[in-house]
């Protein structure tokens, strides 16, 4: 009784005040209805309008503080993920919408592998993949990044086949097959063979050039100092990044892919301390869930899942961290950290009008410089990978301008003296996912975390390699091991006993 006692003065006290805001507005309407007599019709119809407005307002919230009413003061935000998932990918760059594409092409049963993206920059604005300068090469010295390039090649050459879907755009790469040219001189033309010999070896079409060779093909270069030259004839060039990551993010969502914007700022996980043979004890982690925290606000959601993989690119060390893996003692497993970092590289926009024409191919100074035509017009990118002791600030993305000038400009114009004339017209900063150990990507399990798979590390040649890597990373998760390219050189075992394998072609 006394509960409907409280609803009757609360419904008596709400209508009372409804009905003094009335007669409060009948007495400020006369005064205003005096005063816009005097002003004219116009006035008057804009303050009756505002009037019912506010009056409609008023109306609303009474009605939505009586019992029965819908309304909460808590508003339920419909992009949280869901409460479970049998795989969380962390990462919504190129290599995780890739992963997780090849995760549902090789699901047995439609729907039978549950599989969420979580990716904190929705606008890609600070993200590797549309930052990078989008080539591809079979040029490298380890048998393992060539056949990935040409997995990759093949893919990107039949990419309608794999990420097209139905009633939509066709995908267009805007894929420039001109090829990569390396140059070399007498002290590491020596290098440049042995490349050539595993590349061939491995299935990539490359040819050396001659000093003289090379003038004859490109009369616009400078030959001083180079006496070899490697020339990619095919699956080499460029390509847009952008369109391949939406490629892949449209194809993944229309399979089933669930996409979450947010932060994984945690993770819910056991331990269970395990003696090594050396007797060593060493803490074994196991996920059992994922903390996402929504943008900007305090809310986040748990979501249980099976398998993590670790797609997060520069800033995938700090995942490893909130696990506690690297923090333990030294030279002991525990204190052995994901050795990868972000590191920013800058990416100049050039203007020259009587530079290489059309059949201008990527081309990579022993010096370090590279450039590249960007669209037609006398358009160009180029950069430059600093010295180590030279490395930026990762604070932030502000490009450096007189590292243009200081160190770019003098070897572009040496190597190609139409440069001479160039003007830069923009720029822009990205980050390597850099692996501090051999510069090659980290691709399987961490030994420390029976349920997180890295694909990551990958030093500037991720974009790249996408393709083949998600494949990899799905064949590991789904299959339990590799079937298609044996990878198992990249596994973070290796970085345990101390055996890099040093790719000898960054740039």
């Amino acid at each position: 009784m006394s509960t409907w006692r409280r609803l009757h003065v609360t419904l008596r006290a709400a209508h009372g005040s409804l009905l003094s805001s009335r007669r409060l507005t009948q007495r400020d309407t006369r005064l205003c209805l005096c005063r816009s007599l005097s002003t004219g019709s116009h006035l008057r119809q804009d303050f009756f309008k505002d009037l019912e407005a506010q009056l409609a307002a008023m109306r609303q919230k009474a009605a939505d503080a009586l019992p029965g009413s819908s309304w909460s003061p808590l508003e339920i935000n419909r992009n949280l993920p869901p409460e479970r998932a049998d795989i969380v990918i962390v990462g919504g760059g190129v290599v995780g919408w890739s992963v997780a594409y090849w995760l549902k092409k090789k699901e047995r049963v439609r729907g039978g592998v549950k599989v969420v993206v979580v990716e904190k920059d929705p606008t890609y604005s600070q993200a590797s993949t549309v930052l990078s300068a989008g080539g591809i090469r079979q040029q490298f010295s380890l048998p393992e990044n060539i056949h990935l390039s040409l997995a990759s090649a093949d893919f990107m050459r039949n990419i309608n086949e794999h990420l097209g879907v139905p009633n939509e755009d066709i995908v267009d790469l805007q894929f420039n097959q001109s090829g990569y040219l390396f140059l070399a001189s007498e002290e590491v033309a020596h290098i440049m063979e042995d490349n050539y010999s595993t590349q061939r070896y491995a299935g990539a079409k490359v040819s050396l050039l001659s000093s003289t060779q090379l003038k004859e093909k490109f009369p616009w270069i400078n030959t001083d100092g180079v006496v070899l030259a490697s020339y990619g004839l095919e699956n080499e060039g460029w390509f847009d990044p952008w369109t391949l990551l939406n490629a892949f993010r449209r194809k993944a969502i229309s399979m089933g892919v669930v996409q979450c914007c947010g932060e994984v700022t945690g993770f819910k996980h056991s331990t269970i301390a395990m003696p090594t043979v050396d007797g060593e004890q060493v803490d074994l982690h196991r996920i059992k869930s994922v903390k996402v925290q929504m943008p900007n606000s305090l809310e986040y959601q748990l979501v249980e899942c099976a398998i993590v993989v670790n797609a997060a690119g520069a800033f995938s060390g700090k995942l490893v961290e909130m696990l506690g893996v690297g923090f333990g003692p030294k030279d002991t497993f525990a204190g052995i950290p994901l050795p990868v970092e972000p590191r920013k590289r800058y990416v100049y926009v050039v203007h020259c009008p009587d530079g290489p024409g059309l059949d201008t191919p990527f081309l990579v100074d022993y010096s370090g410089v590279y450039f590249r035509r960007e669209g037609l017009g006398g358009n160009y990118i180029a950069g430059m990978s600093p010295e180590e002791a030279e490395e930026p600030d990762t604070s932030n993305l502000e490009v450096d301008h007189q590292f243009f000038e200081d160190k770019i400009w003098p070897r572009l114009a040496h190597r190609v003296p139409a440069f001479e004339k160039l003007k830069v017209t923009s720029s822009w900063a990205g980050f390597y996912d850099y692996n501090t150990f051999d510069q090659n990507g980290i691709i399987g399990i961490h030994p420390l975390i029976n349920n997180m798979y890295f694909a990551t590390g990958f030093s500037g040649h991720g974009l790249q390699h996408s393709p083949a890597v998600g494949r990899a990373v799905a064949e590991l998760i789904l299959d339990g091991n590799f079937t298609t390219l044996d990878l198992s050189g990249f596994g973070f075992r290796r970085i345990l006993a101390e055996e890099p394998m040093l790719e000898r072609n960054i740039v």
